[in-house]
């Protein structure tokens, strides 16, 4: 396979390919194709960018009737058909049903575009600077964003001081049965902790590069709690964690709570195509006219795939519901799995929640010798968290069950094949 190209053009800052070296060509619902035919099954699905698939046939045809038509592409913050319709869509069938009233900000194509929005708001609106975020916390790699995320394998990269934001304990930071919320409470209520009023928390309900992490409802409902009483914003960053990910439409529903900002993107558009929002409560909408912009907020293709997806996946809660099944079977095969390293002597642990799930398997080297084993047997799956320990599951929600199960098979081979 000629990759001549590829290695002599590309910068070096590659990642995908180096553990997946070879040249895909087609795709199709949870499968990938290369060059010279060979199928795979994709738990990896785009980093979470393609909940509903590749290629989904329903939204595909939407945006084929779209083009056809010469239909807006792009549109800077024109007010335009293929805007108003997803505008509607969204707020009929997800904002209202869910009581909630949020504005809505496109701010540029990618999730780190809508954390920076965010960020900046919540200091325009308090008139504080420090921004609450939590360990093992990923919300992008621009400045401001970078600056509230924790890996040193991104801040290393930034070339000055990462600032302008101070790091709390995230749920089970410190172990089993420590509630680190009591760290935070304490450190906002002491004057001499050195921790800033923060304008705003930012946090990760289910956190996907941190290793897939779950907060649980509890901590969740307490840091809502915890921001309200000490008027801090609380922005949920639902970019990995959003549209049906964890089971719900949003990962805060589980928890009852509403946010005062929402991030989102990734599987947004729900084909694949750039497309992030920020969403904020009416009344912190502060900005003047084109304080915030940029070229490629009104890409209207993303909106017209976002409508539909809308439309065929969350008129009800059918959908929903089937991706709750499909997170039960994930979490206890892989609950299963867990159980064999452990057995093995290698001590590793399920997590996650709906069909955001991973292995912690206490190793990169591990979680590194798993994946590879899986792609060999023809499965496409990554690992996340701060050593790369976590064998992490974000295949489409549309999975069928069969490619599920020839899915989870073949990542079961993999194991086996490194401890029997």
């Amino acid at each position: 396979m000629d990759t001549q190209y590829f290695e002599r053009m590309e910068s070096e800052v590659r990642t995908y390919s180096r553990s997946f070296p070879i040249v895909f060509d087609r795709a199709c619902g949870a499968h990938l194709w290369t060059t010279d035919g060979t199928q795979y099954i994709d738990f990896l699905a785009g980093a979470g960018t393609l909940n509903y698939g590749h290629n989904n046939p329903v939204l595909k045809k939407a945006l084929m009737d779209y083009i056809e038509r010469d239909g807006i592409v792009h549109g800077l913050d024109f007010w335009t058909h293929g805007k108003q319709d997803f505008y509607q869509t969204l707020e009929e069938l997800i904002l209202k049903p869910r009581g909630l009233d949020y504005k809505i900000q496109l701010p540029g194509p990618t999730g780190t575009n809508a954390v920076e929005a965010a960020i900046r708001l919540a200091r325009r609106i308090t008139g504080r600077s420090n921004i609450l975020t939590f360990t093992n916390g990923f919300h992008g790699v621009t400045m401001g964003a970078l600056a509230t995320t924790g890996n040193a394998k991104f801040r290393d990269a930034l070339g000055v001081p990462a600032i302008g934001a101070q790091f709390m304990p995230y749920d089970g930071y410190l172990g089993e049965g420590v509630d680190t919320l009591d760290y935070v409470e304490k450190a906002l209520d002491d004057k001499s902790s050195g921790l800033d009023r923060p304008a705003a928390a930012i946090v990760e309900l289910v956190q996907g590069e941190g290793g897939i992490n779950a907060a649980s409802i509890e901590w969740i409902k307490r840091l809502a709690d915890i921001c309200k009483q000490r008027d801090i914003l609380l922005i949920v960053d639902d970019i990995q964690a959003g549209c049906g990910r964890t089971g719900k439409f949003f990962s805060f529903e589980h928890a009852g709570i509403k946010p005062d900002m929402v991030t989102n993107s990734k599987s947004l558009s729900g084909y694949g195509l750039p497309f992030a929002m920020l969403m904020m409560r009416r009344d912190l909408d502060k900005w003047t006219p084109g304080q915030y912009n940029g070229t490629f907020r009104g890409h209207t293709l993303a909106m017209v795939t976002a409508a539909e997806t809308l439309r065929h996946y969350w008129k009800d809660d059918t959908f929903e519901k089937d991706v709750q099944r499909k997170g039960e079977v994930i979490r206890e095969r892989f609950e299963m799995l867990a159980g064999l390293l452990s057995d093995a002597g290698h001590p590793a642990k399920e997590r996650g929640r709906g069909m955001m799930r991973g292995i912690d398997v206490g190793s990169g080297e591990l979680a590194d010798e798993i994946t590879h084993g899986a792609f060999e047997r023809g499965l496409v799956i990554e690992t996340s968290g701060q050593a790369g320990e976590v064998v992490k599951c974000l295949c489409p929600l549309t999975i069928t069950d069969d490619e599920l199960e020839q899915g989870l098979t073949i990542l079961e081979r993999s194991i086996r094949s490194l401890i029997e």
